[in-house]
């Protein structure tokens, strides 16, 4: 097993995930089978606890696993499968030693920092590596570590040292060490500054890993002088550095490393310069440029309550982003917080309610994805109404879909107290329940995690045919609450349809309006399996009836017999998540080609 380790210095934010990924795809290119690790040195043991507005969107992988964003990135840019133990913290390294510690393994032992958590934290390292996650047998060629925060961080010392460690364990010629870091450019001399990456590089240094390759972010191409001066004083190749200046759009991260020969520089340090072939982007490169030519703008309103950090929603953006482009679509996205909606807003601030309304109503689409809390529901339900009641296309997702069935139950049946018992536990008309098997004492990974079978009822709904005539999908779940069953002949009789359930046929899934021209809910979240050239179908049901060309897309769907998919079944195909199609995906937190509005801030 080979191993690239990427680690950050000077600021955070620098983009690591992007590098990370890049180098990745990069490889991935040169005929190598790639796996990913990331690292962060936070105390929790998963991300599942964490607001949003902390650290961004929680990723939930095939087994339910709540890990960091980057392993979406990952999981996107390199079209593979992670597991829960590509994450690894500190909570997690410490809880695994502390059980060993009570069930007797450290015996007569004062267990200490080093040797057991470095030992430990290596020795997870190791047998991650070693999972397939491309669908094939036996461990990847490479496996690319991500180390996040910075060089320096207090909580980040046990895995610096024991990272020095695993190189000399590995060895020589297993080992290459990726270094990001800022040459900042000082406005008043406009010169490129490179003295915060040497005291970043010492610091590496001094803690026992030294970098094979730079990667330096600035907002130009580095000057020759300039790298010739890194090169002096970090020890550092000259041709080993590269420069990851700022680009239109993140695609062409990748092809900035291939230019720079930076593949090069790793297969040398990874004694692969034999066996790898030379990288071929031929197909990434003309989706860049195809994604640049884009113009024609398809306006999508995101309707949720973390706005203000658009990371909350990094995956649905993507997916967004997938879609769009398969329809040859520039991507506008309309920022609407949800609370600016409601009634209260128009007496507080009656200029961000009506800016509100007229950005939802501007656009061709409205989504409205997950969330936890009771602030801004009320919001989000008037946007499913103004959706249902003007024909405007609607997609609901985990949470957008248990508001679109309050609002329905509400103004359709006439139950004007029908509310969540998440917002209402004293409601008595339950629309959406709490699952029986959730736990009401702990919070951390105890939701309906992970990927779970859905099966398509109704043969000739929207969902069904997006899916390409499936008779059941496999997609992920991250929820605690559930559209209440009892409830369910009631809103059918009114004109609601739940066109998908689990297998026991009680758990709602997905539902329609047959009368509306595009109107889903979903209770999980398609966003996580969209892929590269694989858009995720109800995403690109949205774009599609939101540009108007929904039909089209429903009668080419209704054609097609077998897609990627899980098996056949009664002679129809299933469906794991995603379609086919031809476009690419962002690397990170970056909106870098996206059109991102939003209660008149442009982001």
């Amino acid at each position: 097993m080979k191993y690239v380790l990427v680690t950050g210095g000077v600021v955070s934010g620098l983009g690591k995930g992007v590098t990370a990924s890049s180098i990745g795809l990069l490889l991935k290119s040169c005929g190598l089978r790639v796996t990913s690790i990331k690292i962060d040195p936070y105390l929790n043991t998963d991300a599942g606890t964490m607001s949003p507005f902390e650290h961004g969107e929680v990723f939930v992988l095939d087994d339910g696993g709540e890990v960091d964003l980057d392993l979406g990135n990952y999981e996107r840019f390199l079209d593979i499968t992670l597991t829960r133990e590509n994450n690894i913290t500190t909570g997690k390294i410490y809880q695994s030693v502390i059980d060993k510690e009570r069930k007797g393994d450290y015996l007569g032992k004062t267990v200490q920092v080093v040797p057991h958590i470095t030992d430990e934290i290596q020795e997870w390292i190791e047998r991650a590596a070693m999972i397939p996650v491309d669908g094939k047998e036996g461990p990847a060629d490479v496996c690319v570590i991500e180390l996040g925060g910075t060089i320096g961080d207090i909580e980040s010392m046990p895995f610096i040292e024991a990272l020095g460690q695993f190189s000399y364990r590995v060895g020589t010629g297993n080992f290459c060490l990726v270094h990001v870091s800022l040459v900042p450019v000082l406005s008043v001399v406009g010169e490129q500054k490179t003295k915060p990456t040497q005291h970043s590089v010492r610091g590496l240094r001094g803690l026992g890993l030294t970098p094979n390759i730079l990667a330096c972010r600035s907002t130009k191409a580095l000057d020759d002088n300039v790298k010739e001066k890194l090169s002096q004083f970090c020890h550092v190749p000259a041709e080993n550095i590269v420069t990851l200046y700022d680009v239109p759009n993140i695609w062409h991260i990748p092809l900035l490393l291939r230019d720079q020969k930076a593949h090069e520089a790793i297969l040398k340090g990874l004694n692969l310069l034999g066996i790898a072939r030379e990288p071929d982007l031929t197909e990434w490169t003309a989706r860049t440029k195809n994604y640049d030519m884009l113009h024609d703008p398809v306006k999508i309103a995101m309707v949720g309550k973390y706005v203000g950090l658009t990371d909350s929603y990094l995956s649905v953006l993507k997916a967004l982003l997938h879609a769009s482009v398969h329809h040859r679509k520039k991507l506008v996205v309309e920022w609407v917080e949800a609370s600016h909606l409601e009634d209260s807003t128009a007496e507080e601030d009656p200029n961000t309610f009506k800016a509100a309304w007229n950005h939802l109503k501007g656009a061709d689409g409205i989504l409205v994805p997950g969330g936890f809390g009771d602030r801004g529901v009320q919001g989000k339900i008037l946007a499913a109404k103004y959706a249902r009641e003007s024909n405007v296309p609607f997609l609901g997702i985990c949470l957008g879909m248990q508001i679109a069935v309050i609002e329905y139950a509400r103004s359709v049946l006439g139950l004007h107290n029908a509310n969540s018992i998440e917002f209402d536990p004293k409601t008595s008309n339950p629309c959406v329940i709490f699952m029986p098997e959730g736990s009401k004492t702990h919070m951390g990974g105890t939701m309906r995690l992970g990927t779970r079978r859905t099966y398509l009822k109704v043969p000739d709904c929207k969902s069904a045919k997006l899916y390409g005539n499936a008779t059941f999908v496999d997609e992920r779940h991250r929820h605690r609450y559930e559209v209440n069953p009892d409830m369910i002949s009631e809103l059918e009789a009114a004109g609601m349809s739940f066109v998908g359930r689990d297998e026991s046929g009680r758990r709602m899934e997905i539902v329609e309006l047959p009368s509306h021209p595009f109107f889903i809910g979903v209770q999980f979240h398609p966003e996580f399996k969209s892929r590269p050239g694989k858009p995720s179908a109800l995403f690109s049901g949205l774009i599609a009836a939101s540009c108007g060309e929904l039909d089209e897309l429903l009668n080419k769907s209704s054609h097609v017999s077998k897609v990627v998919g899980s098996g056949i079944s009664n002679g129809k195909a299933t469906y794991n998540g995603h379609q086919n199609g031809s476009y690419f995906n962002a690397l990170n937190g970056s909106l870098n080609g996206v059109c991102v509005n939003g209660n008149g801030v442009h982001h």
